[in-house]
């Protein structure tokens, strides 16, 4: 991870962060006179063409703004952060899930990028953001709190419902927040759910994938597990990993049409293919480890020249090779 390929992200985040148009609201009409505004029922989050990219956008201008301090686009990532977190904006944002048709609003997936950018901004030295920012995060986490345990299968799907890829997200704020009664909570259910799987088959990709099932429920482990008890867990669930088994784990997505937003999610596939086996290696023994390293740079390759073009997915595909360069918890290299 380099200043030039920083800036060159937070330059394409402050570019769709505050754009409200195009834009796919995840919104439930109550009445024949009620209207949708953007901005209106979202005044932080309005942009990016719907609300969870919108937060994933500000998720990276917060990383970067962590990492790369020194940068010429941080003077524009504090005047939208000091515009957009404000108390009243942040009680409109909780508001609106309180809504009784929005109870399913943006879950799982927003709710964890939700908890990644108030973890972000609490150990990035914007504390007086993370806080005006609680209310929300404390929000989400109570609705994880009920919605968790009355989930009884776990969707396995390759894009925003994947149940393992939220618990990695919430797992990191609960990390930063000390939270060990909501880890708890995170590590019982993803036992419930994975602890019997094993010799996965990696039936993936489909078409519109932008998340490996197979590898989001590994992380999931990884995050969640002692190390004593995810290595015998790890070795029995891809036990052919060294022969690069199953293959179609190890081969990357190719797009016929990035104008075609769905299609363009499998450039985000191999992003957070990359970012997954970067976080698995130093944690499987050296030959898989050595294994998942080579395949997360072919996997990167395919896909970094990829993040900007379209809007497609230039409003959204950065934040996955951010993921993919400095891991969950952010570090750069």
């Amino acid at each position: 991870m380099t200043p030039e390929l920083a800036a060159r992200f937070g330059r394409i985040a402050l570019g769709h962060v505050t754009r409200e148009y195009p834009h796919k609201p995840d919104h439930v009409l109550e009445a024949d006179g009620d209207a949708y505004s953007p901005r209106t029922m979202h005044p932080i989050f309005y942009g990016s063409f719907d609300w969870h990219s919108c937060v994933h956008g500000f998720w990276l201008l917060a990383r970067i703004r962590r990492l790369f301090p020194q940068l010429a686009e941080t003077a524009a990532i504090d005047a939208l952060f000091a515009q957009s977190f404000t108390s009243e904006n942040v009680e409109v944002e909780r508001a609106y899930i309180d809504r009784p048709s929005a109870r399913g609003f943006e879950r799982p997936y927003g709710w964890a990028w939700a908890l990644m950018l108030a973890s972000e901004l609490s150990v990035g030295g914007s504390n007086t953001h993370a806080a005006t920012l609680q209310p929300l995060a404390d929000a989400f986490v109570e609705r994880f709190r009920d919605f968790l345990p009355k989930l009884l299968y776990p969707v396995r799907a390759g894009f925003h419902a994947n149940t393992a890829f939220a618990l990695v997200l919430a797992d990191r704020y609960a990390r930063v927040a000390g939270d060990e009664a909501f880890r708890t909570l995170l590590r019982t259910r993803a036992c419930d759910w994975f602890a019997r799987d094993c010799a996965a088959q990696a039936w993936e990709p489909g078409g519109e994938d932008f998340l490996s099932p197979t590898l989001m429920e590994a992380l999931a482990m990884q995050v969640l597990l002692p190390p004593e008890d995810f290595a015998p867990w790890f070795a029995a669930f891809l036990p052919d990993l060294t022969a690069r088994q199953p293959a179609a784990l190890f081969i990357p997505a190719q797009v016929s049409d990035r104008s075609d937003g769905k299609l363009a999610h499998l450039d985000g596939l191999n992003l957070s293919r990359a970012w997954a086996m970067r976080s698995l290696s130093p944690h499987v023994p050296s030959r898989g480890g050595k294994t998942l390293e080579t395949s997360a740079g072919e996997h990167l390759a395919a896909a970094i020249n990829e993040v900007s073009g379209d809007y497609m997915g230039e409003h959204w595909l950065a934040t996955f090779a951010l993921l993919a360069l400095t891991g969950t918890d952010g570090a750069a290299g």
